[in-house]
C-alpha cells in the first residue's frame, strides 16, 4: 500500500519487522485474555552497508535478510507492520476549525496544511494524519488538534520495493517513535497533562529525541551519534576494528564521577579512566549536549510544561549506567526502558538478556498492530 493509509489503523494479520543498519528483527504477537503473548522474536544481523544513514541501499540484499528472518521464525506471512527512522519522517501537531467535515478536513490537512509544514514538495510525500481532540483556542473557535506524519515518496517507494522482493506486502508503515510509544503507552499514563516525557531511542548509528507529552510526540530530531560513534572512539584510540557486533559493547559499564558544584561537564573528572573509555565518555558528553539544547528548546517553546522523565530505550539503552550518568548530568530522572516488562510478555529470560531486551521497543510496537 503506497500511502499511509492505514498509519493509524489496526493490523489485524501478519507480523511486525524493524530495519536496523546492523539487524533485521521480527516479531509475532498474540493477544490473550490476559495480555499479550510472545509467538515469535527473531533477530538477523544484517553486513555494513546495506542500512546506512536511515536509509535502505541494498534493497536486494536487505530482501534476503527479511526472508531469512521469516524463515527462522517458521511462520508464513504476506503481510507485515514495518516503520521509518524519525530522521527519514516529518512529524507535525497542527490545529484546523473543529467545523469541517471528514472530507474537508482530510482535503485541508493534507493539502493545504502539508505544504506549510513540509521541507519539500507536497507530491513528493506520502502523508497521514490522526485527531488527537478538541479544545477552544484563546479567539474562542473550537479546533480540532491533528497529528500529521509525512516521510517522502521516494523512501517509501524503496521500502515497498523492499518487502515485495521478500515477497511481502507492508500494510503499515509508520515511524520507529510511535511504534516505541505504542510498546511504553502504559508507563507513559502515569504522567499529568503538563508532564513532558524525553524519549531517547539509541540506535546503532544515531539517537532519535522525542519529546511526549498525553502519548504523543510534540518534538522530535535526530541526532547522529549513536553505539557506532562510541564504539568508533574507544577503537580508534586503542587501536581496535570497529564492529558491526555489539555484543562487547554491553560489557561496558559507564564510570560515574562525583560532580562538584558548578562542575557538570563530562570532561571534567575523567582523568583516572582509561584512553579508550575518555574518548567515548566525550562522545556520551557531546550526546548529552545535544540532549540538553532538545529538551532547553521545546522548554522555551511550551513555558507551562515540565520535563518529568527520561526515557532511554533502543540497544544503546542497554550500556551499563546510562540511567544514572544522564540523571547526574542533566538533573532529570532516568531510566531504562524494559519493553517486554512494559508489555508484561513471558518471554525465555536466558536467551534474552535485559540489555538485549532493551532494543525490542520499536519492534514489539509494531507487533501489537496485530494483536490489538
Amino acid at each position: 500500500m503506497k500511502l499511509f493509509n492505514n498509519l493509524f489503523g489496526k493490523f489485524q494479520k501478519g507480523v511486525g519487522i524493524e530495519l536496523s543498519p546492523q539487524r533485521v528483527n521480527l516479531v509475532q504477537l498474540r493477544k490473550l485474555s490476559q495480555g499479550l503473548k510472545l509467538e515469535t522474536l527473531t533477530s538477523v544481523s544484517v553486513p555494513e552497508g546495506v542500512f546506512v544513514n536511515g536509509q535502505i541501499i541494498d534493497s536486494s540484499t536487505m530482501a534476503q535478510f527479511i526472508q531469512q528472518a521469516l524463515t527462522e521464525s517458521k511462520i508464513k506471512a504476506s503481510r507485515v507492520a514495518t516503520a521509518v527512522p524519525g530522521r527519514e519522517s516529518i512529524i507535525r501537531i497542527i490545529s484546523v476549525p473543529a467545523e469541517l467535515d471528514d472530507k474537508e478536513l482530510r482535503e485541508m490537512v493534507l493539502n493545504h496544511e502539508a505544504g506549510l509544514h513540509l521541507p519539500y514538495p507536497r507530491e513528493e510525500a506520502d502523508l497521514d494524519y490522526q485527531k488527537l481532540g478538541y479544545f477552544i483556542d484563546e479567539d474562542g473557535i473550537e479546533k480540532v488538534q491533528i497529528l500529521l506524519v509525512a516521510t517522502r515518496k521516494e523512501i517509501t517507494d524503496t521500502y515497498i520495493k523492499t518487502f515485495e522482493q521478500a515477497g511481502l506486502q507492508i500494510d503499515v508503515l509508520e515511524i520507529n517513535c510511535l511504534a516505541l510509544i505504542r510498546t511504553i503507552r502504559e508507563q507513559l499514563r502515569q504522567f499529568g497533562t503538563q508532564e513532558a516525557v524525553v524519549l531517547v531511542d539509541i540506535e546503532f548509528d544515531c539517537t532519535e529525541i522525542a519529546i511526549v507529552v498525553n502519548g504523543v510526540p510534540q518534538f522530535s530530531r535526530t541526532v547522529p551519534i549513536g553505539i557506532y560513534q562510541m564504539q568508533t572512539a574507544l577503537s580508534e584510540v586503542m587501536s581496535l576494528p570497529v564492529s558491526q557486533n555489539i555484543e562487547e559493547f554491553y560489557e561496558i559499564s559507564i564510570p560515574l564521577t562525583s560532580i562538584d558544584e558548578g562542575k557538570t561537564d563530562v570532561h571534567d573528572d575523567i582523568h583516572e579512566i582509561n584512553p579508550g573509555m575518555t574518548a567515548m565518555m566525550k562522545v556520551l558528553g557531546e550526546l548529552t549536549d545535544e540532549l540538553r539544547r532538545s529538551i532547553n528548546f521545546y522548554l522555551n517553546q511550551n513555558e507551562n510544561f515540565e520535563v518529568a522523565q527520561i526515557m532511554l530505550a533502543g540497544p544503546g539503552s542497554g550500556l551499563g549506567q546510562l540511567d544514572e550518568f544522564f540523571t547526574q548530568r542533566l538533573n532529570l530522572p532516568t531510566s531504562q526502558i524494559d519493553p517486554v516488562a512494559a508489555l508484561s510478555l513471558q518471554i525465555d529470560e536466558q536467551r534474552y538478556s535485559a540489555v538485549e531486551r532493551s532494543g525490542l521497543g520499536i519492534v514489539l510496537g509494531l507487533g501489537m498492530r496485530e494483536a490489538e
